[in-house]
């Protein structure tokens, strides 16, 4: 009886040790999954792309670990464990980039809208002097047709800004300077032709 009691006993004891070292890292995926959570939340599908996608290729790697692991008889944890206390690591640091990589694209779309309202201003004084002529008439009024569709662009820059949406107000102010700077251009040549300086 004593014998059976002392194989029951050990019996438990390895059954208890089985299943102690078998459970999946459950609390480690729940933090790597908050943490990647965490910088989408802050911007990082905008602001850190490539750290994303590394991120979420590494959580991939992890769980393919622990499914893997999982079909095995002696199931062992241990490098799934490292590979999530790494990916969360790996996650709080590209949160951190966040910031500063934000107000970098706010202050390109500033300074992008800046360059674009001085460029329209530019080709409006300049269609101000503008030859008049027998000719001329029809393209000055395309031309401040085209610098009033710029203006209403502009506010749109604005918009994008206030929306935090920095790249496409960059994108945006962009175009319009370069259309204001072809409208100069233009008026810069008929006034070449004429002599008039600008």
């Amino acid at each position: 009886m004593k014998s059976l009691m002392k194989t029951l006993v050990f019996g438990l004891m390895v059954a208890f040790l089985f299943t102690s070292c078998a459970k999946q890292p459950t609390q480690q995926i729940d933090e790597a999954k908050a943490a990647i959570e965490a910088v989408v939340t802050a911007g990082g599908e905008v602001y850190a792309k490539d750290e994303l996608k590394k991120l979420n290729e590494s959580m991939t790697a992890a769980m393919d670990e622990i499914n893997a692991q999982s079909k095995k008889f002696f199931k062992k944890y241990g490098k799934a464990k490292e590979m999530l206390v790494a990916l969360k690591t790996d996650a709080d640091a590209a949160k951190e980039l966040i910031p500063a990589r934000k107000e970098e694209a706010k202050n390109a779309a500033v300074a992008a809208q800046t360059e674009a309202v001085a460029a329209v201003e530019e080709a409006k004084a300049l269609l101000e002097k503008a030859p008049k002529g027998k000719g001329t008439k029809a393209d000055i009024e395309a031309m401040k047709a085209d610098l009033a569709g710029l203006e209403t662009s502009l506010t749109e820059v604005q918009a994008a800004i206030d929306a935090q949406d920095f790249f496409g107000a960059k994108d945006k102010a962009v175009a319009v300077k370069e259309k204001a700077a072809g409208i100069s251009d233009m008026v810069k040549k008929a006034m070449d032709k004429v002599g008039i300086k600008y």
